[in-house]
């Protein structure tokens, strides 16, 4: 066994916290305080969109199971959720947790962020406390307690704290850069195919251009089955605009198919939030499982659609990879680009799962996009649109790489921060990689 750094302790969870314990059994309701569940706490945050509200006539919530600013909520039950970990960081309003999540709260030995990193470096080991039968596992707390954890002196513990948290606003920075960065690329797809407010054509040297300006500065509308469109646009289906690709799965059974280095896309892989592209995926595949399926290997600006069970989940292909038979791979034809499928199939999405259908599953099929009619408009637009957010959906990309390099080297760091395998002075060095 390796010898702990001088100053470092090894103790156990129970000895360096000040509470830990389950939530509350609520009663719900429209109002009250907000109840966090195993549901919301994923990637190691807390998402609020499924939290519920307690009953207010319910019985005063004890005081030690209402949030605080750091405090470390574990999914204690729940297949799938259980051992979880997040941290919230700054708690402004009155939060508590239910019945099947444990709030970790430090004491004065912890620097409290650096608690929270610690055991969210630490989840698999946090799932493996778990007692019980399968589907019934849960977390006891004595166990959670009894957890060991390695603590280094505390100005230590800060500084570790402080650097991981300094990846975390970055690669933070960056996720927010591209909401606004898609929330721009798709504002101006609706002003131009969607409200017709799209730029004049530009007149070649010495001419006017031949064709009418845009919706904005006058353009000639006229009627269609989809209501008034520009003049020189048509209406048509959905699959007038793209190819569908379809995918496929090498056997389970062979394993010279599989963790060959090609990536190979399921619904779990679905960018979150602002991501948008998908660069890597839970599972690869092998060339000789590429060549031996019908799964196909998409191009980089194929859009992925979802199409079964999860329908209409969206992803941009951001480097080249393969995908399941429960997508479809979609491709602009002739002068229809990338960006402009993407965002049409986002405008399209409410269409889509309105017209799903299937007995077992949700089902999305060739023929619910041969239903789906749009305004088409003419090569000059599309071409425009193309070149005007193409920078932005690029600067978009190499931000998602560059989160997901800050990612890495956090994680890489994390474990070996926090055995005392490298020391901070090290890393402040540069001496470490």
């Amino acid at each position: 066994m390796n010898s702990l750094p001088e100053g470092w302790v090894d103790t156990t969870l129970g000895e360096v916290t000040e509470y830990i314990n389950r939530g509350i059994t609520p009663k719900y309701s429209d109002v009250g305080v907000t109840i966090i569940n195993q549901r919301c706490i994923r990637d190691g945050k807390v998402v609020f969109q499924d939290s519920r509200l307690t009953d207010p006539l319910q019985r005063r919530i004890p005081e030690d199971k209402l949030l605080q600013s750091y405090d470390v909520v574990v999914c204690s039950t729940g297949v799938g959720t259980l051992g979880r970990v997040s941290q919230l960081k700054e708690v402004t309003e009155k939060l508590t947790v239910d019945s099947h999540v444990t709030i970790v709260r430090g004491s004065e030995k912890t620097q409290k962020q650096y608690l929270g990193y610690y055991l969210k470096g630490h989840q698999k080991h946090i799932e493996h406390l778990a007692e019980g039968s399968t589907g019934q596992t849960e977390l006891p707390r004595k166990r959670l307690e009894s957890f060991p954890i390695n603590l280094p002196p505390i100005t230590e513990q800060k500084a570790i704290a402080d650097m991981l948290s300094s990846f975390d606003e970055k690669i933070e920075l960056l996720r927010e850069q591209n909401k606004i960065l898609e929330t721009l690329a798709q504002t101006i797809f609706k002003e131009w195919f969607v409200n017709f407010n799209y730029p004049a054509p530009q007149p070649p040297e010495g001419g006017d251009g031949g064709k009418p300006p845009s919706g904005d500065l006058g353009a000639e509308m006229v009627d269609s089955e989809l209501g008034e469109i520009p003049k020189g646009w048509r209406v048509g289906s959905l699959l007038e605009v793209f190819d569908l690709i379809g995918g496929g799965a090498p056997k389970t059974s062979i394993d010279e198919y599989w963790n060959g280095g090609i990536s190979w896309y399921s619904v779990v892989d679905a960018p979150k939030g602002s991501e948008t592209f998908l660069i890597e995926t839970e599972k690869q595949i092998s060339p000789l499982g590429l060549s031996k399926s019908s799964t196909k290997l998409l191009q980089k600006g194929t859009t992925i659609v979802s199409a079964r069970g999860t329908v209409g989940k969206l992803a941009l292909v951001g480097r080249e990879t393969a995908m399941n038979q429960s997508c479809y791979g979609v491709k602009g034809k002739d002068f229809f680009g990338d960006y402009y499928i993407y965002f049409q199939l986002k405008e399209s999405l409410n269409s889509l799962k309105s017209r799903v259908h299937g007995a077992v599953f949700d089902t999305i099929t060739q023929s619910t996009f041969k239903n789906i009619m749009v305004p088409l408009p003419d090569n000059g637009v599309v071409t425009s649109y193309e070149e005007r957010v193409t920078p932005i959906m690029e600067k978009i990309l190499n931000n998602v790489f560059q989160a997901q390099s800050l990612s890495k080297t956090r994680d890489t760091l994390l474990p070996k921060l926090m055995s005392g395998k490298i020391s901070m002075s090290l890393v402040q060095r540069g001496e470490v990689f």
